[in-house]
């Protein structure tokens, strides 16, 4: 009879995992208490459909994290891609036509990160920096400032149309998530960007095309973008200048909570949901306790400090 360790099956338990789970589960039962409106049917789909424009674009950026990079240009790449579709549908255009030019130039913005990072060798960091100005000095200069406003009446359906009981958003996200697992978990791209994160000259030597895949992972970060963008300005049925502030924060956030190492070479997108979902529970609950706005931007960039320092004991 073999006799099971039980100290060896404690140490093999992933704790990270069992954490998220938990802070998820102790926030549902604290707030339905404090709240009883928290669980009601309304408004967990309604904290669901909030969370998506987070959520879309936390999946590029556990991309960009996993391969040790960082990506600080995604809310301003959403604005921009709000702004494309809301002024091509002003135009004339159709619906499919003004969202894949929304699209490609949210593709186009990430893959310009990508390749000035790999080829002139800027850091990330500076790199998305500067795209975060450009994108939003784009924006301001398309629109002077002013919303874009007068669109059609179809439009509103991907940011407040529902399937059945399920809002529109949240179908496209969990597409977007389920197609982004595919690609992270078992292409040769997806354990690319593990390796490149992991450690990134041993990536080199074994084969792996690093500035190639480095590309590809910044154009993904600005196609999510482009896509929370559009949901997002479907949802205000108007291109707002200054839409997605702040947003990429949130992002991080959202990752970091998920298990994603700033250090790269670790996440998972199943786990960044779970993030954006803490994020969103968090958010919610500070809005039925009637808790001003301003106190929530205290708490949220508490969330965001505690988090990335919670990563690094994680890493030590």
């Amino acid at each position: 009879m073999v006799k099971v360790n039980n100290s060896n099956k404690l140490k093999n338990l992933d704790w990270g995992n069992l954490a998220i789970f938990g802070i998820l589960g102790l926030l549902v039962i604290v707030l339905s208490i404090i709240s009883p409106v928290f669980l009601s049917s309304k408004n967990i789909i309604n904290v669901v459909r909030q969370v998506t424009i987070v959520a879309v674009m936390a999946i590029g950026m556990t991309y960009i994290l996993i391969a040790g990079e960082i990506d600080l240009s995604v809310g301003s790449i959403a604005a921009l891609a709000g702004i494309i579709v809301t002024m091509s549908l002003k135009a004339g255009f159709t619906i499919t036509i003004s969202i894949i030019l929304a699209l490609g130039v949210g593709i186009l913005c990430g893959s310009m990160n990508g390749a000035v990072h790999t080829y002139i060798r800027i850091p990330s960091f500076i790199v998305t920096m500067g795209m975060l100005n450009i994108a939003r000095g784009a924006v301001l200069v398309i629109t002077n400032s002013y919303p874009v406003t007068g669109l059609p009446e179809s439009f509103k359906l991907i940011g407040r149309g529902y399937v059945g009981i399920i809002p529109i958003p949240v179908i496209i996200m969990i597409v977007c998530y389920v197609i982004g697992h595919m690609i992270l978990k078992y292409t040769k791209f997806g354990r690319s960007t593990f390796a490149i994160g992991g450690n990134i000259e041993a990536a080199k030597l074994s084969g792996i095309a690093v500035r190639k895949n480095k590309i590809i992972i910044f154009a993904i970060s600005g196609l999510t973008a482009a896509i929370a963008g559009i949901i997002l300005s479907s949802r205000m049925f108007s291109g707002q200048p200054s839409a997605g502030a702040g947003l990429e924060l949130d992002a991080i956030a959202s990752c970091v909570i998920g298990g994603t190492s700033t250090a790269g070479g670790k996440g998972r997108l199943w786990g960044t949901f779970l993030g954006a979902l803490i994020m969103g529970v968090i958010t919610n609950g500070m809005n039925l306790l009637n808790i001003s706005t301003n106190w929530q931007l205290i708490v949220l960039g508490l969330i965001i400090i505690f988090a990335v320092g919670l990563d690094r004991i994680r890493s030590k």
